[in-house]
């Protein structure tokens, strides 16, 4: 990350009403970003346009540069230029999972992207949210995110044998989920009691009879050191509309990587016909869990540096500085879907291809095979028996013969 650009800078470009769609550069309809194309593609006529040129990017909006904004400052104030979506949007709540979806103000929302419940109301932003800096391309087409999806339900020995029919009935969507990246360079110290282990001879009866063996003991060191480390990119996801456990599974995202798959910077293009989903853990809330996960990493890093066999009473006195964080935006294909009344989700990492869901379990396919282990515990326990017998049998025989 370049740390020079660290320090929030305001936009010099007066503030002008975004657009709330490409339009088609043929017909004049609306042009939505296609993944698998790497284009804008008119819906109507089928044209083909590329990503709008740096000159034509969206007022405000930084086009060459990704920036970290430094997190202490942001955390005080952040610049009003460095707020909303750059384009007209419409925002609704579910009032079952509570996410908040942005989209297009002339697309009209019949139920909610994530869980699919129809009690979604409109949702007026009490202030600006912070624009995302960055953002994600899907690089996972839909009809891929399909075949994944498939493959994953093909592997799934416990499900019902009913579940593919009835869960691929239901659309799978495109979703950008906002995520807070964060960086910070860690100095820690630590001290520790380090372990090594040592093996004495000891003396021990055995049915009356003496024997010997060796018994492990352990000499306790003090120990200590320290640790440098910069953490870049460690993510933490806003949304509240996909269950945190399957996000887990699938990340992490490309955030650090360069190439054709790394992070451009903002444009509203790449969300043009897509649905954003707007971040419900704030900035405040999120710089405490990445703060969370960084301690619980350095103290792991720490943990590696004890020397010895084992280790007790690790402390851990960790100062963070040059503190920075992005908002962006990370495209998953997300699946909802209901079976026997109840909800489920399948999310797909669109960069990286990597899968997860949720799905019902064959209570007939567990009481077969819990049927089928007492069957075998039984056989081999029988065996064992009869063996047995067998043995004593021929004993007593054995012993009748003259």
């Amino acid at each position: 990350m370049n740390q020079e650009t660290a320090t929030h800078t305001a936009a010099t470009a007066p503030e002008k009403q975004a657009r709330s769609k490409y339009s088609c550069v043929a017909c004049g309809g609306e042009a939505v970003w296609n993944p698998a194309k790497q284009k804008l593609i008119c819906a109507f006529c089928g044209t083909e346009a590329p990503m709008p040129k740096e000159s034509e990017a969206m007022p405000g909006i930084q086009s060459t540069d990704i920036v970290e904004h430094d997190l202490v400052a942001a955390l005080r104030d952040m610049q009003g230029e460095a707020r909303g979506w750059a384009r007209s949007t419409r925002m609704i709540k579910c009032q079952q999972c509570q996410a908040i979806s942005v989209f297009d103000a002339s697309k009209q929302a019949k139920s909610c992207e994530f869980c699919g419940a129809s009690a979604i109301v409109d949702y007026d932003e009490s202030g600006d949210v912070i624009r995302p800096e960055a953002i994600l391309p899907i690089r996972v087409s839909e009809p891929q995110a399909r075949d994944r999806i498939r493959g994953w339900y093909g592997k799934l020995w416990w499900a019902p044998n009913a579940l593919k029919k009835r869960a691929m009935t239901d659309t799978v969507k495109g979703v950008y989920l906002p995520y807070w990246t964060f960086d910070a360079l860690v100095d820690a110290r630590w001290q520790a009691e380090a372990g090594y282990y040592y093996y004495v001879t000891e003396t021990y009866y055995d049915n009356g009879e003496q024997k010997t063996r060796q018994a492990q003991r352990v000499r306790w060191e003090y120990a200590s050191g320290s640790l440098n480390h910069f953490f870049d990119d460690t993510l933490v996801c806003g949304s509240k509309g996909v269950h945190q456990g399957l996000l887990r599974n699938i990340e992490p995202f490309p955030t650090t990587e360069k190439g054709t798959g790394a992070l451009k910077p903002y444009d509203p293009a790449y969300v043009s016909g897509w649905t954003v989903e707007r971040y419900q853990i704030d900035l405040i809330a999120a710089a405490k869990t990445s703060r969370e996960r960084m301690m619980d990493a350095t103290r792991t890093l720490c943990s590696q540096q004890v020397p010895g066999d084992t280790q007790r009473n690790l402390q851990v006195n960790a100062n963070f500085s040059r503190q920075t964080f992005k908002h962006i935006l990370a495209p998953v294909w997300l699946m909802t879907y209901v079976y026997s009344s109840k909800d489920y989700q399948v999310i797909i990492n669109a960069v990286t291809g990597k899968i997860d869901g949720e799905y019902p379990k064959s209570w007939i396919k567990i009481a077969l095979a819990v049927i089928a282990v007492l069957i075998v515990i039984f056989v081999v326990l029988g065996g064992m028996g009869g063996g047995r017998h067998r043995c004593s049998g021929r004993s007593r025989f054995a012993g009748a013969d003259p």
